[in-house]
């Protein structure tokens, strides 16, 4: 039943996020995190910082909320947010999830999997390009590398 019921609620938390192919999308994001992680305050920071209004809501539900939202487990990041009615998993640049807003493909959503060093709202210093992938397609193929 509980299963059900976390279904039901992801897929309403898609459904009153989708995007409204207006001109300009919605800069509001709900980010799900887990309770006791920093680096998810930070990246909620970070977003504020690039324009976006968000709202953080805490949850032990992480991974099974990331696998309905259709994201492989191997491709998970360290947080979940809803931005006008896609999902974006983990520490992804602003830059992605402006390209994201803008062009409104036909996906579920986006993933920068693990907690890469140095990614937006990580500590470290990057040591590699970032890769973005996409969710929604057959299975997850590259967005982005930056």
């Amino acid at each position: 039943m509980r299963k059900h019921l976390s279904l039901a609620l992801l897929g309403l938390l898609i459904w009153t996020n989708a995007p409204a192919y207006a001109e300009e999308s919605s800069r509001d994001v709900t980010l799900y995190k887990n309770p006791q992680c920093g680096c998810c305050e930070s990246y909620a920071s970070y977003l504020r910082e690039n324009g976006f209004t968000v709202t953080v809501k805490p949850t032990h539900e992480l991974a099974q909320l990331s696998r309905m939202a259709g994201i492989p487990e191997n491709f998970e990041g360290c947080h979940l947010s809803m931005i006008d009615g896609y999902v974006v998993s983990g520490h992804v640049p602003v830059a992605s999830v402006e390209r994201l807003l803008s062009e409104q493909p036909k996906i579920v959503g986006i993933t920068l999997p693990g907690m890469p060093q140095g990614s937006p709202g990580m500590s470290g210093r990057k040591t590699e390009p970032f890769t973005t992938y996409e969710i929604g397609s057959q299975s997850p193929r590259i967005y982005a590398v930056e």
